[in-house]
């Protein structure tokens, strides 16, 4: 439809009234008839002005006649009426045909642009559902890069804990071993100050059988008593107590019992809590501070007793 509009300019306006020709030359028949008439009643009114009869007078007496009468000044002509114009014919109705095919034209056009549009808001959007597709594989491609370095690091630092675990437990056999080797030469060398100091008291015992110091109520057949002096107990405990850390509270100032067995020099071998005072933190506390005093003081005879039992309470 639109290549025919196109090769055919004149479509779209209305088609010729038929019969204006007609219509033309009865108008201008009507304008000379009434043109004939308006000059007819001019010249009607002309005429009838002039005189109709005419009379001619004697006298005896010659008298010079008078000149005629002036005729008098014809009427000025009216200007013929303009006819009045005719009226414009109304505007035919425009064409069925040119108006649907205005109206379809129409309609072509704004489904093109509404289909134009739509093109391109399909195409912003397929544009916009790319560019989402393109960050979201950018975004999972440093998610994927983020956790595979994330899992190498926590694997290397799991190497790194696990090496360092390895290390620290080969470390600890090994103190533990040296400890094992140092108290066996330790008990080693114990056992044989022990077999020394006792082949000592018996050379000492059997040399000095006459001069010994024993009551006479006693009943052995040492030179001087094994036992020691009422007093060492308390000169032990004067000198453990200042090495014992203790902040807790211990309701009812309770007893923890240790034995310590040392050397003849006096070098504490062992401690065992034959009795705890109920109070876990008095009696560890008591047990460090004999670790940390590693050596008993000599009873008033210079010996050291080889196993003896002390009492320790919080607020003595």
């Amino acid at each position: 439809m639109s290549a025919s509009l196109a090769a055919r300019p004149d479509a779209l306006m209305p088609p010729p009234e038929p019969g204006r020709g007609r219509a033309y030359a009865l108008a201008l028949l009507v304008h000379g008839l009434l043109i004939a008439a308006l000059t007819w009643g001019v010249n009607w009114r002309h005429e009838s002005d002039t005189p109709a009869v005419e009379a001619e007078l004697w006298s005896a007496v010659p008298r010079q006649a008078a000149p005629p009468a002036a005729a008098p000044a014809p009427a000025p002509t009216p200007a013929p009426e303009r006819p009045a114009p005719a009226p414009t014919p109304p505007a035919p109705p425009p064409d069925l045909a040119a108006r649907e095919a205005q109206i379809a034209l129409e309609k072509r056009r704004a489904a093109e642009a509404k289909a134009l549009q739509a093109a391109r808001e399909k195409e912003a959007a397929r544009a916009r559902a790319e560019q989402a597709a393109r960050e979201k594989a950018l975004a999972e491609k440093r998610k994927a890069a983020e956790d595979a370095a994330r899992r190498k690091q926590e694997a290397a630092q799991k190497a790194a804990e696990e090496a360092a675990r390895k290390k620290q437990l080969e470390a600890q056999k090994a103190a533990q071993r040296a400890a094992e080797d140092a108290a066996r030469a330790k008990a080693q060398r114990e056992e044989a100050q022990r077999l020394e100091a006792q082949r000592q008291e018996n050379i000492r015992r059997m040399q000095g059988l006459a001069g010994s110091s024993g009551s006479r109520a006693s009943t052995g057949r040492d030179v001087q008593s094994a036992g020691p002096s009422g007093s060492y107990a308390g000169r032990v405990a004067a000198r453990i107590r200042p090495n014992i850390v203790f902040t807790d509270d211990a309701p009812g100032n309770p007893s923890a019992e240790v034995e310590v067995r040392a050397a003849p020099d006096g070098t504490i071998l062992s401690r065992k809590l034959v009795k705890s005072s109920g109070v876990k933190a008095w009696d560890e506390a008591v047990l460090k501070a004999i670790d940390k005093t590693e050596r008993l003081p000599a009873d008033t005879d210079g010996r050291v007793p080889s196993a003896l039992i002390i009492s320790f309470r919080p607020r003595d």
